[in-house]
């Protein structure tokens, strides 16, 4: 997995476009920019963003609100090619935030809560429920789009910006060992139990109302108190979106792009855990509309290609919804 890292480090993340204005008139000096955040989860319930839906949103610099993210998948009940099918419904409520520290810091923050449940061939059903970890992260601003004048006649038409970040994601969820044994999707969590590490690079650019970025995240994942050691994770992808403004709504920016998850073995007792490497591909599709403060977005996600757990585990599709305050 070190070219992923590498990758990590030299590929670029994000998502940005720069809203179209009559010329004449005056717009934002300090957020020429609407970024579309990366993201970074371990691909079912435990990991701190519920699924991978990113730490921003399309529309917002500096915001707070709250998030809601649906994900389906079905896991083998057993591990034969005839073991029965079970359905598993994640569910991660978000109170999150990204907040300005200095001109070129910022602090994002997630503090979610999980609700899952598996619902058995038998029909029995099994349901965890309870506060998720939380992620820390801090962004530092290494190229910011330069304005040339102050009205957007006097904007050159491509604008470009690079952040780096870091963060923690605190054990705060709590992790059941027994979830893990005899059972395919050791996902099934309110938390992993670990102390992991994130670095994350974004570049962006925008021409007049397009943007188009990449993005890369890697996550280094430490063994948990239970000696469950998840694996670590490399994710990565590609947006493209276009704003729009109207007289009646601010913006409204719909936006279409892939996204990928690579995940290494998990390891048990420091032995290597089989069938829990895997990777996934999504494509999505979403849009956020925002009046005045108040922005509202909708962000979904389908599987393109994928292999999880040695086919153990199948995504089916992911839906995200959000509204938030900004700042």
């Amino acid at each position: 997995m070190k070219i992923y890292i590498i990758i990590s480090l030299v590929l670029t993340m994000g998502y940005c476009a720069q809203a179209e204005v009559n010329p004449g008139q005056p717009i934002n000096p300090e957020n020429p920019f609407y970024k579309y955040d990366y993201e970074d989860c371990d691909f079912c319930g435990c990991g701190s963003t519920g699924g991978g839906m990113g730490y921003g949103t399309v529309g917002n610099e500096n915001f707070v609100g709250l998030r809601y993210i649906y994900q389906s998948y079905k896991s083998r009940d057993g591990i034969f090619n005839n073991s029965p099918w079970v359905d598993e419904h994640f569910n991660t409520l978000q109170l999150w935030a990204k907040l300005p520290l200095t001109e070129k810091i910022s602090l994002t923050a997630l503090v979610p809560y999980q609700f899952h449940n598996r619902e058995f061939e038998d029909g029995q059903t099994q349901n965890i429920s309870g506060l998720g970890d939380v992620s820390l992260l801090a962004f530092y601003t290494l190229v910011k789009p330069k304005m040339d004048g102050m009205y957007a006649n006097q904007q050159t038409k491509y604008k470009h910006s690079l952040e780096v970040g870091a963060g923690l994601k605190l054990p705060v969820g709590a992790y059941d060992r027994a979830n893990n044994e005899g059972s395919v999707n050791p996902s099934f969590q309110v938390g992993t139990g670990s102390w992991d590490y994130i670095a994350a690079l974004n570049y962006s650019v925008g021409y007049k109302n397009w943007g188009l970025g990449v993005m890369s995240t890697y996550t280094l994942k430490t063994e948990n108190k239970k000696e469950y050691h998840f694996g670590d994770q490399f994710t990565y992808g590609v947006n493209l979106s276009k704003v729009y403004n109207t007289l009646k709504v601010d913006r409204i920016i719909p936006f279409v792009g892939l996204s990928g998850e690579v995940y290494q073995e998990n390891e048990s007792f420091g032995l290597s855990v089989p069938k829990t490497a895997g990777s996934v591909l999504f494509g999505r599709l979403g849009t956020e509309v925002s009046i005045k403060k108040i922005s509202a977005g909708v962000n979904f996600m389908l599987p393109v290609t994928q292999n999880l757990n040695d086919g153990g585990v199948e995504a089916r599709f992911r839906l995200g919804l959000h509204l938030n305050y900004t700042l």
